[in-house]
């Protein structure tokens, strides 16, 4: 089986894209644990000095055997503000000095830090006979944990913002392509069907004028006429066909403007009427017209709002079962003009109904070419509607007919 080459790449994309995450986000612990590690090693060291310088103080040494006063406590203090700037470590702390159990320890040792997060603590030794034996020196940072998620600062904020760009500018690629595969098969399939859309008239028009040079009785006035008037038909759907591509190209270009006056929608639906009545009556098909709206006039491109409504009563008539029945009516609500048209047509399923509005998109019908067009109908339609401040719904399913909602604003 042929693997397609769009979701392999996206799916190998993925996948690296995933590892590259994986291993940056390790990256990122593994400098958090280094930090944390770092920062142990000076806070220990800062203990230690502060311990020792303690123990060559005979005389705080030897007050402290008594008691631990506020004179031994600032003592400490200094020591600890004086290391502590030695190591550039700038952080709130606080500190304990008392008793510890006897044969506990003696002398400088060190613990690891105790379960409490940012704590540390050391045994100075005993010197002489003490009267409260040894003692233990703790020192605490409450906000150990904080101080090194901002050591880590630049590089931590550099790292999560480098993988939020990674993923959107991934994601807006990964769409981009998807966008770009979706038109490339929307623009294969229109050039199949306008090749095929062509390809017929230009054969009908070939074979009448072949007919007309080689028949002997060209001369009789109804064979001439009946040669040209399929020369003519087929020449103007070749015209229409080419006009319907070269003004939704127009359209999307804005190179067509609107040009907009007072216009009656009853009237200009009476328009679309006669202009597709012949289509009507060659299905032997019938419009009801429910034209209840009291308030009528809006301000439109009169040309453009009749073709539109040309093109969703063709797309009734092509696409009806047997004999199309049409009902076109219209109504007023405090904002907009609403008509709608309904038909007993094939219905659309409800997964394309988000689709048929698109460019070069035909409904599949089991039959591609059962239906003449190009796809861009309903495409035109609303953007003629969009351009007018309106807006286009519809409402369907598979065997039971469409209805159209259109809604224009008023004057």
């Amino acid at each position: 089986m042929k693997l397609n080459r769009t979701y392999l790449f996206i799916g190998l994309s993925s996948a690296a894209l995933i590892i590259v995450l994986i291993i940056q986000v390790n990256w990122i612990l593994q400098t958090a644990k280094m930090k944390e590690e770092l920062f142990n090693e000076k806070a220990n060291m800062v203990l230690a000095k502060t311990a020792e310088a303690l123990s060559l103080d005979k005389q705080t040494c030897k007050n402290m055997e008594k008691c631990v006063g506020l004179n031994e406590r600032r003592k400490i203090d200094s020591l600890f503000n004086h290391y502590m700037k030695l190591y550039n470590i700038k952080i709130s702390y606080f500190f304990d000095v008392k008793p510890m159990a006897l044969g506990n320890s003696s002398g400088l040792s060190f613990s690891p830090p105790s379960g409490q997060p940012g704590c540390y603590q050391t045994c100075l030794p005993e010197r002489g006979s003490s009267a409260i034996g040894p003692m233990e020196l703790k020192l605490v940072f409450p906000d150990a944990e904080e101080f090194i998620m901002a050591e880590m600062g630049i590089p931590f904020i550099t790292s999560v913002i480098l993988i939020l760009v990674v993923l959107v500018m991934f994601w807006r690629t990964v769409l981009s392509l998807l966008k770009e595969k979706k038109i490339s098969e929307h623009t294969t399939e229109f050039l199949n069907n306008m090749t095929h859309e062509f390809k017929t008239p230009l054969t009908n028009i070939a074979l009448a004028g072949k007919m007309m040079v080689k028949d002997s009785n060209i001369k009789q006035e109804n064979k001439l006429k009946h040669y040209s008037g399929i020369i003519l038909e087929e020449n103007e759907k070749l015209r229409l066909q080419v006009e319907q591509v070269l003004s939704m190209t127009a359209l999307e270009r804005g190179e067509i403007p609107l040009q907009k006056t007072e216009v009656d929608v009853h009237q200009l639906i009476n328009d679309s009427l006669k202009c597709i009545s012949v289509q009507i009556e060659n299905k032997q098909g019938h419009v009801s017209l429910k034209l209840g709206a009291e308030k009528f006039g809006i301000l439109g491109d009169k040309t453009h709002l009749t073709n539109a409504m040309c093109n969703l009563i063709d797309n009734a008539i092509k696409y009806s079962k047997d004999k199309p029945e049409l009902i076109i009516e219209t109504l007023n609500n405090p904002q907009n003009l609403i008509v709608f048209v309904s038909d007993n047509g094939i219905g659309i399923d409800e997964k394309y109904h988000a689709k048929v509005f698109d460019k070069f998109f035909r409904v599949p019908t089991g039959d591609v070419h059962n239906v003449k067009g190009f796809g861009l109908g309903l495409a035109y339609v609303k953007k003629i509607i969009e351009l007018h401040g309106g807006t286009i719904e519809l409402v369907s399913e598979r065997g039971n007919g469409t209805i159209f909602t259109i809604a224009l604003p008023y004057v």
